[in-house]
């Protein structure tokens, strides 16, 4: 059986020290390679394992062929966003999981070869519009123009509605534009898509905060819209709670990522938003946030960087990817680790922090063991710069607005997991705001399920409110 086509990637002495993306992507002749290698299974499980259902097995063909703008399209036929799944997808745990030829040796590399399509596609100029259902005079306002808002406003926009989407931020993205550094999804790459989606007709307004600017009911009654779907994420950073952590030199993950890449904070004073370039920094979390807060802390100059993690590395959820590019880079691991309190230097400026080490229990709520602090085994590490990357809770500024929409117990709107139905009329959700913290592909999977079921709203909403 032929080998993995393996994508080359910069040296990590060089890149360590550069913001330029990892992977140099597929040249024609491996991405063909590559996409020799599949089998054009009669029942092909890789496309039930991705949450847009591209289909997988017809894009692979297209590009073994050599009919590489062809493959794009097709990819785009059920996926707006083919140049950022490929680079950001954990395609090991969805669709390459499925491959049959897991069972023997290592999966197509589908990430890959899609990222490749859209590439191909992009830089020659062959990007082809899909046809749009006749008008249907119905409006939808889509809130937030991350992956989940820009992948409903696509499919709506296809059906013939006209689709306006409210971004709070100053660029379209969402997560794509503030908090995957350009190392891992150059911005030029978002920056295209999103234009990609526009160019399908689909309306961004920027800097429109919805809660301040307009309420939700403002949208559906003054404004006339006939729908709305808040894709919003959860924005809201979760901090430790442990002694000194409103020392100078301690950054939610959230604001860190978000200086450094959507307001440039590494080109400062070229870009004049600050940050502050630790010499030694700690990031705390396991996720692919905590890697990717570490990796850009390196890049901004900082002498050590240590990944603090409470469990074992078995634990991480972070994708392989990630916490290799991490290792090869020279962050210092340190598992099994959690903090107990961040140490002044008296003057209000963050000097050291105490942890103490953990070992692990009987699982807990989440499946994985719990970590259970081991007794007398305080120590501490100097640093300047500490960063918790522990997910995100939702933001209460749009949904405080919103009385009459149910939410869970931990803050997130409760909508129906095939639909995104809410509990109001005509508002449906995804993405984060209901899943709480999770993946790209996921959102984008949410919005396309909630703009087929707002296309099937609209055909029956007057019937339902006018009897």
């Amino acid at each position: 059986m032929k080998e993995r086509v393996k994508m080359r990637e910069q040296d990590p002495i060089e890149r360590a020290k550069n913001f330029f993306e990892v992977p140099y992507g597929y040249t024609p002749e491996e991405a063909i390679e590559e996409a020799s290698r599949c089998l054009n299974c009669l029942k092909p499980a890789c496309r039930t394992g991705c949450p847009v259902s591209v289909n997988i097995p017809e894009f692979i063909r297209l590009i073994k062929d050599g009919r590489f703008i062809e493959a794009a399209w097709k990819i785009k036929e059920d996926n707006a966003l083919p140049a950022i799944c490929g680079r950001v997808c954990p395609q090991e745990t969805q669709c390459e999981s499925m491959c049959v030829l897991n069972k023997k040796g290592q999966p197509i590399s589908i990430g890959n070869l899609e990222r490749f399509a859209a590439d191909y596609e992009r830089e020659h100029g062959e990007i082809r519009l899909p046809e749009r259902n006749k008008p249907t005079g119905k409006k939808i306002a889509v809130i937030g123009s991350g992956p989940g808002g820009l992948t409903c406003a696509a499919d709506l926009i296809k059906n013939g509605h006209d689709v306006t989407i409210y971004e709070a931020l100053h660029k379209p993205g969402g997560v794509l534009v503030y908090g995957i550094p350009e190392f891992r999804l150059p911005k030029i790459i978002v920056e295209k898509e999103v234009e990609y989606i526009k160019s399908l007709g689909v309306e961004i307004v920027l800097n429109a905060v919805i809660g301040k600017l307009y309420t939700i009911d403002e949208l559906l009654h003054d404004k006339g819209y006939d729908a709305c779907f808040i894709a919003t994420g959860a924005g809201l950073p979760i901090f430790l709670n442990i002694p000194g952590e409103n020392l100078n030199g301690i950054y939610s993950a959230n604001e860190f990522l978000t200086r450094a890449n959507l307001m440039k904070a590494y080109l400062f004073p070229e870009y004049d938003t600050p940050i502050k370039r630790g010499k030694k920094v700690a990031v705390f979390g396991g996720g692919n946030v905590a890697m990717d807060a570490a990796r850009v802390a390196l890049r901004l100059g900082s002498e050590k960087v240590y990944l603090i993690y409470r469990r074992s590395e078995n634990e991480m959820p972070a994708r392989k990817a990630e916490i290799h590019h991490a290792k090869e880079e020279g962050i210092e691991f340190l598992f099994l680790t959690n903090p107990i309190r961040f140490i002044d230097d008296g003057k209000g400026n963050l000097c050291a922090v105490q942890c103490i080490k953990m070992e692990l229990g009987e699982p807990d709520e989440s499946g994985r063991r719990k970590p259970v602090p081991i007794k007398g085994s305080e120590f501490e590490i100097e640093i300047d710069v500490a960063i918790p990357a522990l997910g995100t809770r939702s933001n209460p500024l749009l949904l405080k607005t919103i009385p009459d929409i149910k939410l869970n117990s931990r803050g997130y709107i409760i909508a129906d997991e095939n639909t995104g139905m809410t509990s109001k009329p005509g508002v449906f959700a995804g993405g984060d705001i209901v899943t709480g913290s999770a993946t790209v592909i996921l959102a984008m999977g949410a919005g396309k399920k909630a703009a087929k079921a707002i296309n099937e709203y609209l055909k029956w909403k007057y019937w339902l409110f006018n009897k």
